[in-house]
């Protein structure tokens, strides 16, 4: 087993770590799998004894916070919610509106008095 340094994406934050495994691919395979196929920022390299401060990726692991699901909206909860956002969505429309014709309504009494 030989120790390899990769820098990985975990939780939006760029960490490099260690991971111990025979080959370069195989502590790739490792890391993709611990952590989804598109955490490797850095191609797994060969350590030497320079790199000493990397952190474990057993710590890495344990200090992860699993994630929470929530519970799924009943069909009456969603449709309330797409209500809500279409009013929004109808009450913004409604504003940029209003403001676009009060934009036209100056640029036309700006030409009428340039005339």
């Amino acid at each position: 087993m030989n120790k390899y340094i990769a820098t990985i994406k975990v939780n939006g934050q760029s960490i490099k770590t260690t991971v111990f495994a025979d080959s370069s691919i195989h502590a790739k395979l490792m890391l993709q799998y611990q952590f989804g196929i598109d955490c490797i920022l850095s191609s797994p390299t060969l350590s030497t004894k320079e790199d000493l401060d990397q952190e474990p990726l057993k710590e890495i692991i344990n200090r992860m916070k699993p994630i929470k699901p929530f519970k799924p909206l009943t069909p009456q909860q969603a449709r309330i919610d797409v209500l809500k956002r279409q009013k929004e969505k109808a009450g913004k429309a409604l504003d940029a509106e209003r403001t676009r014709q009060k934009m036209a309504k100056d640029q036309k009494r700006i030409f009428n008095l340039s005339r």
